[in-house]
């Protein structure tokens, strides 16, 4: 079993039920944190020390309080703990049923779990904890299986995540060009964009750009 593992979670509750669980699998180090910022600073440390941490386990989101933070999420320390420490397994424990916002870190910083928190979520956190240490292999909530095999988001790259959030914070289809250079982002010509929200729209059946926003914020993309 895992020997040093670090909790990210700001939920004293959870906290409790996560550390007890961890327990009862055999670990014989468990380590928490209620902000991002210090599980990076932990992760670091243990990395310089030569005493990795072998399991990081994060909520996704984490509320905002007095103290000011660099890392506002679960999904922003994810990122910065893969690149320090690339061999870590990560699991997630989250509300987050998103299935854009599932996909991607699962595809992009290749976390090893994801577990949706609600009724018997302690139980598949156990079962989750033990697939990624006894199998190397992912593992995922059984109500968020189908994520894995949606083809909703199968054609969307991040040139269009890019799009539909630009979109989604008020920018207008004829000021994106602009935008799009602005932010050094290409291609970030009229014709190209106007050819992507396009092949957005038919990809998402929606009728305009409101629609498709209100879209792609269900999916979690927006």
């Amino acid at each position: 079993m895992f020997k040093r593992v670090l909790l990210a979670e700001d939920i004293d509750s959870i906290n409790i039920a996560v550390i007890q669980t961890l327990h009862e699998l055999g670990v014989t180090q468990i380590d928490h944190v209620k902000y991002c910022d210090d599980a990076l600073l932990k992760i670091r440390k243990a990395t310089a020390d030569q005493t990795p941490y072998d399991l990081f386990i994060s909520d996704l989101s984490f509320e905002a309080d007095h103290r000011e933070v660099k890392l506002k999420s679960g999904e922003e320390a994810i990122q910065q703990i893969r690149i320090l420490q690339p061999d870590i397994k990560i699991i997630v424990y989250s509300v987050e049923n998103k299935r854009f916002k599932i996909k991607a870190l699962f595809e992009k910083s290749h976390i090893n779990g994801y577990v949706l928190k609600g009724r018997d979520s302690i139980n598949q956190l156990k079962s989750a904890i033990k697939k990624v240490y006894e199998e190397d292999a992912i593992y995922l909530s059984p109500s968020l299986e189908h994520l894995m095999r949606a083809s909703a988001t199968r054609e969307i790259d991040d040139y269009d995540v890019k799009i539909i959030q630009q979109l989604a914070v008020g920018i207008t289809q004829d000021d994106l060009e602009a935008r799009f250079k602005e932010l050094g982002i290409l291609p970030n010509s009229k014709s190209t964009i106007e050819k992507h929200i396009s092949k957005l729209k038919d990809h998402f059946s929606a009728n305009n750009t409101v629609h498709l926003i209100a879209i792609a914020k269900d999916l979690g993309i927006a």
